[in-house]
C-alpha cells in the first residue's frame, strides 16, 4: 500500500472547508506540561440519513488509547440529536486498524445491495483514485 502512503493529502482548502462547516473535531492532548497537540480528528459529513466517516486519523503516539473510538461515540452523539440513524464509512477490508477495528466497535460490512445513493457515489470517486487496487468495504453502524 506504499502508493497510498505516498498519496497527497487532502489540501489546506478542503480540511479549512469541512472545518467551517463543523464537519472536523478533534482530540487534543490534554497534558499540561505542553501545550495543547491535536492527536486525532474524524471528519464527516451528512449523507443519506446518515453521517459519514470521510477520514479518521490518530497520531501513533496515542494509538490503542480510545481517541478513535471517543471520535466516533461522539460523532454517534452527534448524528442522534441531528436525527441521523447511522453512521458509515468505506475503508479498506484487511487492514487490522480499518474494517476490523470498525467490525469490533459496531460497524458492519454492507453487502452492495444495501448501499446507497450516496456510498455508491464515494466508492466511484475512491475507485477514480485508484483505491480499488486494495479491497474495500462499505461499512455501517445503526444507531
Amino acid at each position: 500500500m506504499d502508493p497510498i502512503a505516498r498519496d497527497a493529502p487532502p489540501t489546506s482548502e478542503a480540511y479549512l472547508d469541512a472545518v467551517a462547516r463543523g464537519h472536523v473535531w478533534v482530540v487534543d492532548d490534554d497534558d499540561p506540561t505542553i501545550t495543547r497537540v491535536p492527536v486525532g480528528y474524524l471528519w464527516a459529513f451528512a449523507m443519506d440519513s446518515a453521517l459519514h466517516i470521510e477520514q479518521l486519523s490518530v497520531a501513533a503516539t496515542h494509538a490503542r488509547r480510545g481517541v478513535g473510538r471517543l471520535l466516533i461515540d461522539h460523532l454517534a452523539e452527534i448524528a442522534l440529536d441531528d436525527g441521523a440513524h447511522a453512521l458509515t464509512l468505506t475503508t479498506f477490508a484487511r487492514v487490522p486498524w480499518n474494517a476490523p477495528y470498525y467490525e469490533r466497535i459496531g460497524f458492519r460490512v454492507l453487502p452492495e445491495s444495501e448501499w446507497t445513493e450516496g456510498l455508491h457515489a464515494v466508492r466511484r470517486a475512491e475507485a477514480a483514485h485508484g483505491l480499488d487496487a486494495w479491497p474495500r468495504v462499505c461499512m455501517r453502524r445503526d444507531l
